[in-house]
């Protein structure tokens, strides 16, 4: 499985994402052609190799003209949609604009529907945005961890006048992101930065146990007094052992406003798109309101469409993914005949032993109900000749 460390001692911003991408191999031909589909204002995208202090980089540049539009969330999701892009592409460019847009909605204090981007809304940021999302896409990474996000500060000019540095908007999108202070007087965690790691990064830490296959250096264009570079590590995920452990993907998100009769409907979206695993459990959120945690368990080809599910069918406003490792046993269906007709019943194996036999629900029910017998005499009748007949499978085949 590829996956992807983003070390960010310098901070991340969509530039320097777009910049390291491409020095990690990702074709800048390749790319323009993707991001041409957008219908928007001409551009030019160019990279260029330099050195930040000594390192060498790539620098990416959107070159597009001074006055471009300020467009709203509404327009932007209806510039992405409308494009022939891959789906994955759109439904993460989407995402990350969505948090960026959330955070401007409670900075500024409206609705979303009428929060404009300006600076994140112009065509450079959209061009940042998508890009990068279809860099991680082209160069097939399943997986993005990132180390802890530096801040700088200080007062930055915004076309709403001097705003602190960290920008408002950063630290409501870094929400529950581990940070720490660089001591560095400007802007090196940006709007478009904070929402794409926000969005793709599994976990902030140390980098996990891999085996590295490439380093890609993406450059500033500040000089900070250090050196101002973006390094994405790619290499394969090590520590699951074939036929034993796998890597799964845990989505989960928290809700405390939703009508309880959807989650059976959301549910069922969510195994019809290949869920492994869905289950609710019982939580506490602030100003102590009850609520429920949503989670899904699946793989890297289904979790697009989970989060797709997720975004579109619940009230949540967020979602969190991790990396898990999942181990599951032997299993196979083994029909058994009982005096009441047959029922199917699940056997699990571990070592080439049997671990556990487990009687269909359905069927103990349905006879249960139709003899009058208690369904724990029948569950318990068909576990024990299902016992039975696999001493004598096991017999036969000793």
């Amino acid at each position: 499985m590829k996956i992807a460390y983003f070390d960010c001692p310098s901070g991340i911003s969509g530039d320097m994402i777009l910049g390291a991408l491409v020095d990690a191999g990702l074709e800048p031909a390749d790319l323009t052609s993707a991001l041409s589909s957008l219908k928007v204002e001409d551009f030019d995208l160019q990279f260029q190799e330099v050195s930040s202090y000594g390192l060498r980089a790539t620098q990416a540049r959107v070159i597009a003209p001074q006055k471009t539009l300020a467009r709203t969330f509404k327009n932007i999701t209806s510039i992405i949609e409308g494009s022939p892009l891959p789906l994955p592409v759109k439904a993460k460019s989407l995402e990350i604009f969505m948090r960026i847009a959330r955070a401007e909605s409670i900075v500024h204090g409206k609705p979303i529907d009428q929060v404009h981007f300006h600076e994140v809304g112009e065509l450079d940021s959209i061009v940042d945005i998508v890009g990068a999302s279809y860099g991680i896409h082209a160069l097939g990474i399943q997986a993005v961890y990132s180390s802890p996000l530096p801040l700088g500060h200080g007062m930055a000019k915004t076309q709403h006048g001097s705003i602190p540095i960290p920008a408002p908007a950063v630290l409501e999108i870094l929400e529950d992101a581990p940070t720490y202070g660089k001591g560095i007087p400007t802007e090196i965690v940006t709007p478009t930065g904070a929402s794409f790691i926000k969005s793709y990064a599994t976990s902030f830490g140390n980098a996990p146990l891999m085996k590295i296959s490439k380093v890609g250096c993406g450059a500033g264009t500040k000089d900070i007094g250090i050196p101002n570079i973006l390094r994405i590590v790619i290499g394969e995920a090590m520590g699951f052992e074939a036929g034993a452990e796998e890597p799964a993907l845990h989505v989960s998100a928290n809700i405390d406003d939703m009508n309880p009769e959807f989650y059976e409907y959301v549910m069922e979206r969510l195994f019809e798109a290949g869920a492994q695993d869905v289950w609710l459990a019982p939580i506490q959120m602030k100003k102590t309101r009850p609520a429920v945690s949503i989670n899904v368990l699946c793989s890297y080809s289904q979790v697009e469409e989970v989060k797709r599910i997720l975004l579109q069918e619940t009230s949540t406003f967020g979602l969190r993914t991790m990396l898990v490792s999942k181990r599951a046993i032997e299993r196979y269906v083994l029909p058994i005949e009982t005096p009441w007709g047959e029922v199917k019943t699940n056997v699990g194996k571990e070592g080439g032993q049997v671990t556990n036999v487990s009687p269909e629900f359905s069927d103990c029910a349905k006879i249960a109900r139709e003899s009058g017998i208690p369904l724990k005499e029948v569950f318990r009748e068909v576990q024990s000749l299902a016992f039975e007949k696999l001493g004598e499978k096991e017999g036969k085949n000793g």
